[in-house]
């Protein structure tokens, strides 16, 4: 089931359903994912089946919804009550980032090899956009790159619920700078993006086959594309989450990014402007637009 959410532009008022053919499924008004997300950690469900005991009207078309035909626009569709994100899962992430370091330690590699897996605190609903929304470059960055990655909403126990599409999107020069400096990397209003709907898990039985692919579009030319399959994450999704969860409590409706093996060199860093867009042949296309901040821009 591909669950969504989408804004009245005119009303200001906010509905969520699930794909049909084509043909958006709407929820009764004042049900959102969250909703949803909170009853299947509450009962054990799984989150198709609390879904589908929902009464629905017919709602808009999901291409209308992308596209924009009407004063409705696709929204994000969960509202994040926390976000975190797991590093290195990807031996080419290890290798490029320790290839920064002016004397090489292998750090990256140390956490790539070992048992416990980099986790890090990556916002909330405040940090985060969903599709057509703006992604974010720090107003101190000169180098932020997007992080393609697939990401799963969790339930407070990491059960895995559903995944989306995410940009896990960092100042890689901040943190190049020094690697204590990663939560000003990582967290920033625009950093993260996820959509464009949410896949229920019984839809995706293998989250690491299939592939992914990142395009940076710059005044309409492809700057940058390159895909990845993701059997080359090298943790278990239910390792992570196990990390993340051990002697700390989350959310239900957490959301947990799963590395990237998409490595945008400085050449291409983003600017403002440029639209990112990332494809999964299940999940679809998630785009974004990119936008400079300035120093008193605060989301």
């Amino acid at each position: 089931m591909k669950l969504l959410q989408f804004d009245n532009i005119s009303t200001g008022e906010s509905k969520s359903g699930f794909i049909d053919r084509g043909q958006v499924q709407v929820f009764p008004t004042g049900t959102m994912i969250i909703d949803l997300v909170v009853e299947a950690d509450r009962s054990g469900s799984s989150l198709e089946s609390i879904a589908a005991e929902l009464t629905t009207a017919d709602g808009p078309s999901f291409d209308d919804l992308v596209n924009r035909r009407s004063d409705l626009e696709l929204a994000i569709p969960l509202r994040i009550p926390e976000a975190w994100g797991a590093g290195v899962t990807y031996r080419k992430s290890a290798e490029f980032r320790d290839e920064d370091l002016d004397n090489p330690t292998s750090m990256y590699n140390q956490v790539y090899l070992g048992e416990r897996p980099e986790l890090f605190y990556k916002g909330d609903h405040r940090h985060a956009v969903g599709p057509g929304a703006a992604i974010s470059i720090r107003a101190d960055s000169s180098f932020t790159a997007p992080e393609p990655e697939l990401a799963f909403v969790m339930d407070s126990n990491g059960r895995a619920l559903a995944y989306g599409l995410c940009n896990d999107n960092s100042a890689w020069d901040i943190e190049r700078e020094n690697a204590l400096y990663l939560p000003q990397s990582k967290v920033f209003y625009g950093c993260l993006s996820l959509g464009p709907v949410l896949v229920t898990a019984d839809e995706i039985p293998d989250p690491r086959d299939g592939q992914l692919t990142a395009t940076i579009i710059r005044n309409g030319r492809s700057i940058f594309e390159e895909s990845v399959d993701l059997s080359l994450i090298r943790r278990e999704f239910s390792e992570l989450a196990g990390y993340l969860t051990r002697n700390n409590p989350v959310y239900p409706g957490a959301v947990l990014t799963t590395g990237t093996g998409i490595i945008v060199t400085e050449d291409c860093a983003l600017a403002d402007g440029d639209i990112v867009e990332m494809y999964h042949p299940v999940i679809g296309t998630l785009s974004n637009p990119v936008k400079k901040l300035t120093d008193s821009d605060r989301g």
